[in-house]
């Protein structure tokens, strides 16, 4: 898949890949304050190799812990996936950045730089393409046209991203940075963010009354 491919085919991700098989829908929805414990909690159960890849280096729980609570969501825009159980498996940070803090040949007041990490439960079904992709798309549609990742050249994960994505790699001493050109909104792009969160949150809702009636059953029953 090259970088136009990210916009000119909406209905692919609805079950089926480019060759017609059917895969696991991975449905991404923007997280808010209240998905926040559910955040921190996905990144604390990363292990060091994977928090390595994440964050450059081997964060403690205590670092994981500021990052999350400072997360301003008014400023920036965090995607997740929602597995079965109504556990978080998956995190997208999407950050934006006034253009003058990054050489940049954009004309657009910002830029934006992703971070994704991954529950090793919920690896190799798309989650970390499709966060990617809904990044992508959330920038398309709010006038940003340049998207960076930083990662190490180990990352195989990302770079398998930055590829499918078309991005222009740069490496330099062990690691590396891409950068994806996104061209301007169209309706077609506002109706395909606009539904990819329709349905994400119709999954979620769906889920976490799933998870209440589990529980309020349990306590019905005596259980613990």
């Amino acid at each position: 898949m090259n970088s136009m491919d990210l916009f000119q085919n909406p209905l692919r991700r609805w079950g089926k890949d480019k060759d017609g098989k059917h895969r696991p829908k991975v449905l991404v929805k923007e997280l808010r304050e209240r998905d926040r414990r559910r955040m921190l909690r996905h990144f604390l159960e990363l292990e060091h190799s994977d928090r390595l890849l994440r964050f450059g280096s081997v964060l403690p729980d205590e670092q994981l812990t500021n990052y999350v609570n400072r997360i301003a969501f008014s400023r920036d825009m965090v995607f997740g996936v929602y597995s079965r159980t109504f556990r978080l498996v998956g995190v997208g940070h999407l950050a934006f950045a006034p253009r003058e803090e990054r050489n940049s040949d954009t004309d657009k007041a910002r830029v934006a730089e992703f971070g994704v990490s991954v529950s090793r439960s919920a690896r190799g079904i798309g989650v970390g393409s499709r966060l990617f992709e809904r990044a992508a798309i959330h920038c398309r549609n709010n006038d940003v046209d340049t998207l960076y990742m930083h990662c190490l050249s180990s990352n195989k994960t990302m770079m398998h991203i930055a590829k499918k994505a078309g991005m222009e790699i740069h490496r330099d001493y062990g690691e590396a940075d891409a950068y994806l050109k996104i061209p301007p909104a169209n309706p077609s792009s506002v109706l395909q963010e606009a539904l990819d969160e329709q349905f994400a949150v119709l999954d979620y809702t769906y889920k976490a009354n799933k998870r209440f009636a589990a529980k309020w059953l349990g306590r019905l029953l005596g259980r613990k």
